[in-house]
């Protein structure tokens, strides 16, 4: 079953030939059974997904709507609110806080009909790329147990690529969906910002923060957006658009498409990921689509531009987070500003801080001109610079990540670790709507993903190109071999 798509296992639901009860049971098997090599779960939601599975079969019986994604077991990131569930960000500063309303995209994918099977490990308030500054425990890449997952949706990738579930979501604020969707193999999107609600989505960088989604193909994701991808009168920036249908005449070629490579900004590349993205390049031509030389040069400015903009949105979010109104209370707390002080020092970790302190510090006075102010005026030239290359083209090829998962505690330096979104954050700054698409594997058998971006609102025709993409070159059917198993021992 755990070889299904999300399609295919909804169909053999709507068949009756099996029950939603034996869906939930089978996948929380494999959970309980594989989740220890990689670790990927915060929590696993076992009562509340057979309490839906129950009522998911009662109402296939009586003929009642069964919605979308019925039937169809899903993950969510846990920075995500599900009511009466704990949204702990994997700080051990909310491990205590139990959510009191459900995010509109949880609303939405469970009134469709999805079984929540649990909450997904993720780097601190998502804030990382390698998911080894999760405030809990790290996570596992399902390829190689000494690599990292990527970040900061590792949990979410990890579990797909085991097939724990044939599908999950995630945020992505410079790659967050897409950096850990290459490195573990699987498909993972970012939609257009304003596509899919924030609405209890516990914020980072506000104006780049982006609910997506990851599963084994492309049109697993374009069935997921159709329900997630609708208008919230809950947040303010959600766009007020018609829904959208993802998975009628998705095209075998590609054929009157043309495709944007920016060269230039790939010439530092790492030679097997130059050579992986190159061929991936190759099989667009062999379907039919014309490559074009874009010019993307700003965008070496882009992680400067980035960690300005999204540190100082993050250090205004995270001010909530006072072990008052949120988070834990510090037990040695005796004034009220020790309660302020020592309870964020117990509460967050390395990563959080560095970035609260660089984001309180482009804010500050005197700064904020020289800092925050020049960033947002660069940031207007990256959007501009995309515009100009969509003239010349339908769509962008670009790298995921500039290598394959690197190993656990390989990577110490912060500005080595900030380059692994060089690749990402661009479409993250212009919120455009891209997709990490497996293309391949390195030499020591790691996944490689291959990068798609579509002008905004463009979402359904980015879907449409990578499933033709995924079909001519069939990686996405690949499954990490410690867990290409039906049984256990």
């Amino acid at each position: 079953m755990y070889q299904l798509s999300a399609l295919e296992l909804r169909e053999k639901f709507l068949k009756k030939k099996t029950s939603a009860m034996e869906i939930t049971r089978y996948f929380l098997d494999r959970i309980h059974k594989l989740n220890p090599q990689i670790k990927a779960f915060i929590s696993i939601l076992e009562e509340r997904a057979f309490a839906k599975a129950k009522t998911l079969d009662e109402n296939i019986e009586k003929n009642k709507y069964l919605g979308k994604l019925a039937g169809i077991p899903i993950i969510i990131k846990d920075n995500m609110h599900i009511k009466g569930e704990i949204t702990t960000c994997a700080s051990k500063f909310l491990t205590n806080y139990k959510a009191l309303f459900d995010s509109t995209a949880i609303r939405l994918l469970e009134e469709e009909g999805a079984i929540l099977i649990g909450k997904s490990n993720m780097d601190e308030f998502a804030m990382g790329s390698s998911t080894e500054r999760s405030g809990l425990f790290p996570t596992y890449n399902p390829w190689n147990l000494s690599c990292v997952p990527g970040g900061s949706s590792g949990g979410s990738a990890a579990a797909i690529a085991a097939r724990l579930s044939p599908l999950a979501t995630g945020s992505d604020t410079g790659g967050s969906i897409r950096q850990p969707a290459s490195m573990c193999g699987v498909v993972g999107f970012k939609p257009t910002y304003g596509r899919v609600s924030r609405f209890g989505l516990v914020a980072f960088g506000s104006s780049l923060d982006q609910i997506g989604c990851f599963g084994t193909n492309a049109k697993d994701l374009g069935l997921m957006m159709e329900v997630m991808g609708r208008h919230c009168t809950k947040d303010s920036t959600s766009l007020n658009l018609p829904g959208e249908n993802y998975l009628d005449n998705l095209p075998e070629s590609l054929k009157g498409t043309t495709v944007g490579v920016p060269w230039h900004f790939l010439e530092d590349l790492d030679n097997e990921v130059y050579d992986n993205f190159k061929a991936s390049v190759d099989i667009l031509k062999e379907l039919g689509a014309k490559i074009v030389d874009i010019n993307l040069d700003i965008m070496k400015y882009c992680i400067g531009v980035y960690y300005i903009l999204a540190t100082a949105e993050a250090s205004t979010n995270l001010a909530r987070f006072d072990g008052i109104r949120y988070g834990i209370r510090s037990a040695s707390a005796k004034t009220l500003d020790e309660i302020y002080d020592i309870s964020r020092d117990e509460g967050f970790g390395a990563e959080v801080k560095k970035r609260i302190m660089l984001g309180t510090y482009v804010l500050s006075s005197g700064f904020q001109d020289a800092y925050y102010k020049k960033a947002q005026k660069i940031r207007t030239l990256m959007i501009r610079a995309c515009d100009e290359a969509f003239e010349k083209c339908d769509i962008i090829a670009m790298p995921v990540s500039p290598s394959s998962a690197f190993e656990i505690g390989a990577i110490q330096d912060p500005l080595e670790m900030y380059l692994q979104d060089l690749f990402t954050i661009p479409a993250s700054l212009a919120g455009l709507p891209c997709i990490s698409i497996p293309s391949g594997f390195d030499s020591k058998n790691k996944p490689l993903g291959f990068q798609l971006i579509g002008p905004q609102m463009h979402d359904v025709s980015v879907i449409a190109k990578a499933h033709a993409f995924e079909k001519a070159s069939a990686h996405t059917k690949k499954i990490p071999p410690l867990f290409d198993k039906e049984h256990y021992e």
